[in-house]
């Protein structure tokens, strides 16, 4: 049995794997690119949602009759085996790739013809009968074929990326409840405030959050302007003029996604601002994210030696010397993950503006650190939420206890006193150890029921009338 096929292009020949459905553009670029180790077929949404592009184009170039009915249900065929995940391992190109995307374009393409070559009767390789350029990639171009795929590929992985980020909230918020009673003392640059709930801190936590759900999801519409028929700079050369409209209905048809063609498909074909503008709401997610994290890490240092006001769980041993020693290392690795994503914002900004002329070749590398970035925030925040948020423990004694000896209770006496004299109170309490109360008590400031009453902290969580 021949274990090989020979394949040209205008390099020259090159022997195929006999029993790949993909071809030598393929293993040209396997041969070119073996960078990152991240392959396309580490995304099959990615190349569930190129394979989508392509039948829809199909359609459309049956339509417009520019494929016979014989070789569209081959070719449809062979796009339903990639949409329904039977091919994924045929797709062994490196997500950081030069060429602008065409590796990835020329990996579904001869992809799907050998497969519709298998389902016509021919062998891999007869690309006489059905062909990756002449048939599958009829009317387009990787320059709007790719980007389609990645913004189809992309809106689908928000949902997930969403969903758990509600959820995230719903846990701080369900916490927020659990906490409401039980006092503690805020701090600004790290010293004593005023006193305040946790279930305030907590609520606080989930309604940053929850203003991120709807900058992701606004930025998410972007992906939805999509330029199928503009071809290589968006002229529509070798398209037919319906092409743009019939295709994104048909990718509408296919996807259930409400796409629609872009009103200039020039513009869209060297723009890549819509992937810039969802990465920036992944970044400013990310610095909440980050330092809500932050916050979970002092808030449960000690247990004796720190703030001790919550405990995380325990996850595992946090030492390989200092027996008993439990780390924080959920919000730890968030916090990782929160410096990767940024990282790669900045990388695809980098790659936005790199853009030249009519044309972005960056786009691979914005493609590989957006869905990157959205993969590392999906797993990250789903993390986050069952292995420590979930399970944190207030340590009421603890919260309470720093309210009660705290001299931060003293700024509440400010419209009483006035300022000179809270401080002058302040000061002695720090310098005797003796508490705020005996101090305004013995200098007859207030009197003890009124005293009472304004440094009761249940009366010092919000603005007070008379």
């Amino acid at each position: 049995m021949n274990l090989h096929r020979v394949e040209s292009d205008l390099i020259g020949d090159l022997d195929v794997p006999a029993h790949a459905y993909y071809g030598i553009q393929t293993m040209r670029a396997v041969e070119n690119f073996n960078l990152s180790k991240e392959k396309l077929s580490d995304y099959p949404i990615f190349i569930q949602s190129l394979a989508q592009v392509k039948l829809a184009a199909a359609q459309t170039n049956l339509e417009t009759h520019a494929l016979d009915e014989k070789l569209y249900q081959a070719i449809r065929q062979a796009c339903l085996d990639v949409i329904n995940g039977q091919l994924n391992d045929q797709f062994p190109v490196d997500m950081i790739q030069g060429g602008a995307g065409t590796s990835v374009n020329m990996n579904i393409n001869e992809v799907i013809a050998n497969r519709a070559l298998e389902i016509m009767g021919y062998k891999k390789g007869e690309y006489e009968f059905c062909s990756p350029n002449d048939h599958i990639n009829l009317a387009q171009s990787t320059n709007d074929a790719y980007p389609t795929a990645v913004k189809m590929a992309l809106y689908q992985m928000h949902e997930d990326l969403y969903h758990q980020l509600e959820d995230l909230v719903t846990v701080f918020r369900i916490k927020g409840i659990e906490f409401q009673s039980i006092m503690k003392m805020s701090r600004t640059q790290l010293q004593d405030a005023v006193p305040m709930t946790m279930g305030q801190e907590f609520e606080v936590f989930a309604f940053t959050l929850e203003k991120e759900l709807k900058r992701l999801k606004m930025a998410r519409e972007e992906f939805l302007s999509i330029h199928m028929g503009g071809t290589a700079i968006g002229t529509g050369i070798n398209a037919p003029y319906e092409f743009p409209a019939l295709c994104a209905k048909n990718l509408k048809n296919i996807t259930g996604i409400p796409v629609y063609v872009t009103p200039n498909l020039m513009e869209a074909t060297s723009d890549t601002s819509c992937f810039v503008e969802y990465s920036s709401a992944l970044k400013r997610l990310t610095i909440k994210l980050s330092k809500i994290c932050n916050d979970l890490r002092l808030l449960s240092s000690g247990p004796r030696a720190g703030l001790g006001e919550i405990s995380l769980p325990a996850m595992q041993a946090g030492s390989s010397i200092m027996p008993g020693k439990v780390n924080p290392v959920i919000p730890e690795v968030l916090n990782q993950v929160c410096f990767k994503v940024i990282g790669n914002d900045t990388t695809i900004m980098m790659a936005a503006e790199a853009g030249q002329l009519q044309l972005n070749v960056m786009e691979p590398i914005i493609v590989q650190s957006l869905m990157e970035s959205m993969t590392l925030m999906q797993n990250g925040i789903s993390t986050l939420k069952s292995k420590c948020v979930e399970g944190i423990v207030a340590n009421k004694e603890v919260a309470e206890q720093l309210v009660k000896n705290s001299i931060g209770i003293v700024k509440a006496l400010n419209p009483y006193i006035g300022y000179k004299m809270a401080t002058k109170i302040a000061k002695e309490a720090l310098l005797t150890g003796k508490g705020v109360y005996q101090l305004v008590i013995e200098y007859e400031l207030l009197t003890k029921s009124r005293l009472d009453e304004i440094l009761n902290p249940q009366n010092m969580l919000a603005p007070q009338i008379g």
